[in-house]
């Protein structure tokens, strides 16, 4: 070290930073006669147990000119950080967050304003979340040589609430049932049959598509839409909306339809009162007091024999029986009831003879377009575009020849159908009036007269009227 007699660490100090991850070298002593050897900084470094990460090259510029790192603290060495593992995480499949509901925008950029509720409908075992397990950490090393050790990542667990599942893994969270996923408290995971209104159906809840029951705790306001996999029941009316449900409807008040509600059900509606709406079941119709000026069709029954027990205008339709307390009315409104046959059957025969006078209309008009046709052709006169439209009204005269036998064979399986009426029946147990019209199967019969606690029933191939006893 030439004429320095003052031993190296009277020059120099090294110091490491509080996590050891790297070591500092500083003059604490300047000469400019300072001058060592790689070796001797080798030497003075070790002498701190600094082993790992040394920059040799650092070190030689220090050896080159040492004044140029008088005044600085100078990084000699690095270690390597441990990496701690990451946090285990649940990803939802669904967004819970809860976020302002936002009315949905359309693709034409119109906005929709009863579409403002997300439902997370899902299916029995479908996939709901997945659980990401926590990484592993892996150890670091300090410049003194010791490891440094990391730490493993938290494990995150599913919060489990009412119908989910587990694999045994308890890497993924399904669904038991079919319904709706939902969050309660302490963010617990759930997956409910029923969808709760405390209300009206109205701008602030949207239309209703779920994939369980819906109970609405309210009435339903014109113009939306409640559509359920299950049961609907509504403690207040249905004013002018449409619902359909594959299970049951219950309507505590009753439908007011305004010409616009249509209200399906895949087994039963039940309700107080029907007026100028479209009812439909695959089952029965229950209504305690109306059924006013309304088409409704049953598979099975309708009964309206409450204490007014009214059913006026409109038409009813049922498989099997229709039973009211008042049928018509004194001003001879007409109303028509039709049981002996499903309705769809009744209604598709009306539709299949509308095809039939559609098809023989277009059978004549072909056929005196094929005449003329055939008249140019027997003269020399057809051009050809007239021979391709001969070829072509000939291919639609088969066509329309298959369409007239495949519509009277299917209206003769249902004239079939309508034969088998003999257990179909109407009940009137107060009265019913002129206007009426009672069909049972193929048979129709006008009401004339008013008359009292009757029951019509097909006898000896017509329609009888029997008092009831």
């Amino acid at each position: 070290m030439g004429e320095m007699t003052m031993p190296l660490n009277y020059y120099l100090d090294v110091v490491l930073s509080d996590d050891k991850l790297t070591a500092f070298l500083q003059f604490t002593n300047r000469d400019e006669k300072f001058a060592a050897t790689l070796e001797q900084l080798q030497e003075l470094i070790r002498s701190y147990h600094v082993v790992h990460g040394v920059d040799q090259a650092i070190l030689l510029e220090i050896v080159k000119d040492p004044s140029s790192f008088f005044y600085a603290k100078t990084a000699i060495a690095t270690g390597q950080a441990p990496n701690h593992g990451a946090d285990g995480q649940i990803r939802m499949l669904y967004d819970l967050s809860g976020h302002a509901k936002k009315p949905t925008e359309m693709e034409d950029g119109k906005v929709d304003y009863k579409e403002v509720t997300t439902f997370h409908n899902v299916r029995k075992g479908q996939l709901i979340a997945q659980r990401i397990p926590a990484g592993q950490g892996a150890p670091g090393r300090a410049v003194t040589g010791e490891v440094l050790f990391a730490k493993d990542g938290k494990e995150a667990r599913f919060k489990l609430g009412k119908n989910v599942v587990t694999d045994p893994e308890q890497l993924a969270l399904y669904a038991a049932i079919d319904g709706m996923v939902t969050k309660t408290d302490r963010e617990k995971i759930n997956v409910f049959p029923i969808f709760e209104v405390n209300g009206d159906v109205d701008y602030n809840i949207g239309n209703i598509d779920f994939v369980g029951s819906v109970v609405i705790r309210g009435s339903v306001l014109p113009g939306f839409r409640i559509k359920a996999a299950g049961d609907i029941r509504i403690t207040g009316n249905v004013d002018g909306a449409d619902l359909e449900a594959e299970g049951s409807i219950e309507i505590s008040a009753g439908i007011l339809g305004h010409n616009k509600a249509v209200v399906r059900a895949g087994k039963r509606v039940k309700c107080s009162f029907i007026q100028d709406a479209t009812v439909e079941a695959g089952e029965e119709v229950l209504v305690t007091q109306s059924i006013m000026h309304s088409q409704i069709r049953a598979g099975r029954f309708v009964y309206c024999q409450g204490a007014k027990g009214l059913i006026v205008g409109g038409q009813i339709q049922a498989g099997e029986c229709v039973i009211g307390r008042t049928v018509g009315n004194a001003m001879s409104t007409v109303t028509a009831i039709e049981v002996g046959v499903l309705p769809e059957l009744r209604n598709e025969m009306q539709q299949l003879r509308a095809n039939l006078r559609s098809y023989n209309e277009n059978h004549d008009k072909t056929d005196k377009a094929l005449v003329l046709l055939d008249q140019l052709a027997a003269a020399g006169h057809l051009t050809p575009d007239k021979v391709g439209l001969r070829i072509k009204l000939n291919h639609t005269k088969k066509q329309v020849a298959e369409d007239i036998s495949n519509a009277k064979e299917r209206i003769m399986e249902i004239e079939k159908s309508l034969e088998d009426s003999e257990q179909a029946r109407v009940e009137v147990i107060g009265n019913v009036f002129s206007g009426t019209k009672i069909v049972i199967g193929r048979y129709t019969k006008f009401i004339k007269d008013t008359s009292p606690r009757v029951k019509f029933q097909l006898v000896d191939g017509d329609i009888a009227m029997m008092p009831i006893h």
